[in-house]
């Protein structure tokens, strides 16, 4: 990539993190754009559509949260692991209003949820091991788990003022799981 086009794609994103957390992911990308100093045109060029873009602002925090589930991989407590991952998602996806909504519903060719492959695998392990050790039941999918996860980064969304409802909605959660 021409340095210019190098500096215009990392504004770009730089631009699409402060609007997607101040405005959700439904904000206009006419705003993205213009906020870089760039034109639609522009961003359309580096990021053919919303989910691109969403996937490319994301992809920072995934690979924060895969290194994360491969740290939590020797935790003592294979359950314990499990759930401190999962409400590490959650914070994750609620600090983006939107985004859960969007990952939920994105088709499985966008670029949007092919970076839901390695969470689900990175999940799948950590919850294998935690079925393993006998502290979650054998039915129980990463799938399920991460929908439930998407779920209640929604409800935290929807009920900015209550600060312990992730915590409480994970911990009944788990209660099923077991």
């Amino acid at each position: 990539m021409r340095a210019d086009a190098r500096r215009n794609h990392d504004r770009l994103l730089a631009e699409a993190r402060a609007v997607f957390a101040e405005h959700g992911t439904d904000a206009s990308l006419e705003d993205v754009a213009r906020r870089a100093g760039v034109g639609i045109g522009t961003l359309y060029r580096h990021f053919p559509n919303r989910h691109a873009l969403m996937s490319a602002v994301f992809e920072d925090a995934v690979n924060e949260l895969l290194a994360r589930a491969e740290e939590l991989q020797s935790a003592p407590d294979p359950c314990r692991a499990l759930l401190t991952w999962l409400h590490e998602v959650v914070a994750h996806a609620a600090a983006y209003r939107g985004l859960s909504r969007a990952l939920m519903s994105a088709s499985p060719a966008s670029a949007l949820s092919r970076c839901g492959t390695p969470m689900q695998e990175a999940g799948a392990a950590l919850l294998a091991r935690a079925q393993e050790a006998g502290s979650v039941r054998a039915d129980v999918r990463i799938g399920d788990l991460l929908r439930l996860t998407h779920a209640i980064a929604l409800a935290v969304e929807e009920s900015p003022g209550d600060l312990d409802l992730a915590d409480r909605l994970l911990e009944l959660t788990l209660r099923g799981l077991t």
